[in-house]
């Protein structure tokens, strides 16, 4: 079995990683999954996702210092150097790493790299074949690019918050999404573009923003407002464009049915014991169902409501009819299905001993991923980079003794 089989097909590259929080680190941390050697440059105080508690992590590593799980979530598989960037020995380890690296990742704000004496030109002249992944909060250029970057920010001046929650008569309002899926996304689409470049062989500079990102997610909610001219409205649970597809409460819970197609609309009525729904002519096709969901949705509430949720289940995955318990996030690792697609994993770290870990979300056959070390503790690896970076253990022992890393 070759290295790149064993380590991934990533194996062999080389990823510098000059971001923190979210977006960037997800970016790397799946890069790394994929086998690249991931070298995280951060602040002598840390990552700052390390103090994003509780819950924390212990005991208390050797340090004396706390893990929080959120830092936990984004930055297994790398290495960490702890490093300061203000004072020049620390800006001298940054070139030599960018000089042997394949791809950077960084989330500064437009304009910090070139503090750092790295603007585009200079990074060219370091190592023309770089892959450059910059995040940032609304992109280089435009009205907003000096803005800072958040998610919760990006998502309410995308667009996503007002297509999110429940309808105003419904004592709703504008609603964030329960997990930070801009920085996410914005993450995955910065992989995408990282992988591109580095398929076109020509070094280049990526620029993926948390705005771009939250735009591209609007998908078909977007085009909706592009054809109708209107507002998209907030519809709880509820589709836009499928009906019935939502969430429907039971005598003791509530599941989620998708009639996703013409086929199994029958099967649903039939279930429910409507089926002269099917040929009515209100409900008869996906558009007419669109159009009287108001007068739809309660007739089917009111059967759902007459047995529980197990009864449902049954009788629905009997029947064909997509559906499922709306779980909680225990619940949903905990689920046969996630447990035989390996999607909670345990990983020994150095100072907490086994944790846990959301599993690899996609499998390659021939080249597999994997999660082959745990998050680094803060500056975990920073004398075996710096010795590969050419610094005996005179320079390493001087750069501690003032403070550089």
């Amino acid at each position: 079995m070759s290295d790149r089989q064993r380590n991934g097909p990533l194996a062999g590259l080389r990823v510098l990683e000059l971001s923190t929080v979210l977006a960037g680190p997800y970016c790397a941390m799946v890069l790394a999954d994929l086998g690249a050697d991931v070298i995280k440059v951060e602040p002598p105080e840390g990552d700052a996702t390390r103090g994003y508690g509780p819950p924390w992590v212990g005991p208390a590593s050797p340090g004396g210092e706390r893990v929080a799980a959120y830092f936990l979530s984004v930055n297994r598989n790398k290495r960490s150097l702890r490093l300061d960037l203000r004072g020049e020995e620390g800006r001298e380890v940054v070139r030599r790493l960018i000089g042997r690296s394949d791809v950077l990742v960084e989330n500064f704000r437009p304009g910090g790299m070139d503090k750092l004496g790295l603007n585009d030109e200079v990074l060219h002249d370091l190592n023309p074949r770089l892959a450059h992944l910059s995040i940032t909060g609304f992109g280089p250029q435009g009205p907003d690019a000096h803005k800072p970057g958040y998610d919760f920010v990006a998502q309410a001046v995308g667009g996503l918050m007002s297509v999110t929650g429940f309808a105003d008569e419904e004592g709703g309002r504008p609603t964030k999404l329960g997990v930070a899926i801009t920085d996410v996304v914005t993450g995955l689409l910065g992989t995408v573009g990282v992988l591109a470049a580095l398929r076109s062989g020509v070094g280049q500079r990526i620029d993926a923003s948390l705005l771009e990102s939250t735009l591209a997610m609007l998908i078909n909610q977007a085009q909706n407002a592009f054809v109708s001219g209107t507002q998209p409205a907030r519809m709880g649970n509820a589709h836009p464009n499928i009906v019935p597809y939502e969430t429907y409460a039971t005598s003791d819970g509530e599941i989620a049915v998708a009639v996703g197609s013409e086929r199994q609309w029958p099967r649903l009525c039939a279930v429910l014991e409507i089926g002269e729904l099917v040929k009515d002519p209100r409900f008869a096709t996906n558009d007419a169902r669109v159009r009287h969901r108001d007068q739809l949705r309660p007739i089917i509430a009111e059967l759902f409501a007459t047995a529980d949720s197990v009864h449902w289940l049954d009788m629905l995955r009997e029947a064909g009819v997509p559906c499922a318990p709306v779980n909680d996030v225990l619940a949903a690792f905990d689920q046969p299905q996630a447990r035989a697609r390996e999607m909670r994993v345990s990983v020994d770290h150095p100072a907490l001993g086994p944790i846990e870990q959301i599993g690899i979300p996609f499998k390659l056959s021939a080249t597999p991923a994997s999660i082959r070390s745990a998050p680094p503790l803060l500056g975990e690896h920073s004398d075996e980079i710096l010795a590969e970076l050419g610094y005996d253990e005179a320079a390493i022992v001087h750069m501690r003794d003032v403070g550089a890393i």
